[in-house]
């Protein structure tokens, strides 16, 4: 009798979540708790969003506009490109599913690289598709050349993170051109720029500026991290205008909600609140690179809004002893980071507490 769980479910390890506030004051009895772990917005939503998300739940009784119309114009108007080259999902991640399913075959191959955002090896997974995976090279870093020379005839799809998670570290975009150049025009890569809007770095490069010229390119965004509203759920792709029509094929009619529209319309035009978490980002990063190297921890170059800290011992048991002190970070085990903690910037009040407890752990 065939079984009801193909193997490739059987043996696939579900992506786990940062620890939840609630959770961990129940768990230890603590009152006050932080939660640096999930790179949200220490800031919270954008006001403009919050009010429109209010005036917008009167209306969901009804089903929402399945098209978004009037967010994927302000949108493309915002990047610039054509309402026809966007397509919007329920978070990035959706989106990663999406291309998964329109674009690859089980007997096609995914290429991505070892120890980056594990959301591409459990969506291939959960899909029946292979995947190959690349070491970083030193520094936690993308090593390109060899994910260039590790495509093969089967090679469908790849998948950059950039700025990577969990390690922050970004590329340029000379390294990205030189890599578009060198992969076959039938492999989509994926550039995944969920963090674009914290880059202060001259050299980067986003798809959008780049998908015209190299029709195999696909950027990803989302409202998760610079706009808050991670809990809405609202993500972006950018891309070919025939590419997006076959995406459009797959997606789930009415995959984004009316509230999670208005929020998005509202967060684009609250370019006030976009600056001040900028700021608030630079101020943390610039602390966590002061502070956490004096306690004998190394950090990468972090392009994004947190920071990739090397324990130099079992991050588990750092990590385990920051919850006891009620602050939330993220251990990388999981990722094949052993030693090492992923730290979301919080606001100031949240990284001092952040360090001080690590002070206390590590003495």
């Amino acid at each position: 009798m065939r079984p009801l769980v193909p193997p490739y479910v059987e043996t696939l390890k579900a992506y786990v979540p940062g620890k939840p506030i609630e959770e961990t004051e129940r768990e230890y009895g603590l009152t006050g708790v932080i939660k640096l772990a999930s790179n949200e917005n220490p800031l919270g939503p954008s006001p403009r969003a919050v009010e429109a998300m209010r005036n917008a739940a009167g209306q969901v009784n009804l089903y929402p506009d399945a098209t978004s119309f009037h967010l994927v114009r302000r949108l493309a108007a915002h990047l610039g490109v054509k309402p026809e080259e966007v397509v919007l999902g329920s978070g990035s991640n959706e989106l990663i599913e999406l291309l998964i399913r329109t674009f690859t075959t089980p007997e096609e191959e995914i290429l991505l690289c070892k120890g980056s955002f594990p959301a591409y090896r459990i969506s291939a997974q959960a899909h029946g598709r292979a995947f190959v995976e690349v070491p970083m090279r030193e520094g936690f870093r993308y090593d390109l050349e060899a994910m260039a020379r590790a495509v093969t005839p089967r090679t469908r799809m790849v998948f950059l993170a950039n700025p990577d998670n969990p390690t922050g570290t970004t590329f340029g975009r000379k390294d990205l051109e030189t890599f578009l150049q060198a992969v076959p025009k039938d492999v989509l890569v994926v550039h995944d720029e969920a963090y674009a809007e914290f880059v202060d770095w001259p050299d980067y490069a986003s798809a959008v500026e780049l998908f015209h010229t190299y029709p195999n390119l696909v950027g990803l965004r989302t409202f998760s991290k610079i706009h808050g509203l991670a809990g809405i759920r609202l993500g972006s792709a950018v891309m070919d205008a025939k590419l997006a029509g076959y995406v459009h094929r797959t997606r789930m009619p009415f995959n984004l909600t009316t509230v999670a529209q208005a929020a998005g319309m509202a967060a684009l035009e609250d370019t006030e609140h976009v600056e001040r978490t900028r700021e608030n980002n630079r101020v943390g990063l610039r602390y966590f690179g002061e502070e956490l190297p004096k306690l004998g921890l190394t950090l990468t170059q972090s392009h994004a809004n947190f920071v990739f800290v090397d324990c130099h011992r079992p991050g588990a048991e750092v990590y385990e002893q920051l919850l006891r002190r009620g602050v939330i970070v993220r251990p990388m085990a999981g990722n094949g980071h052993p030693n090492c903690l992923r730290i979301s910037v919080g606001t100031p009040q949240e990284n001092a507490r952040c360090v001080a407890a690590l002070k206390e752990v590590l003495s």
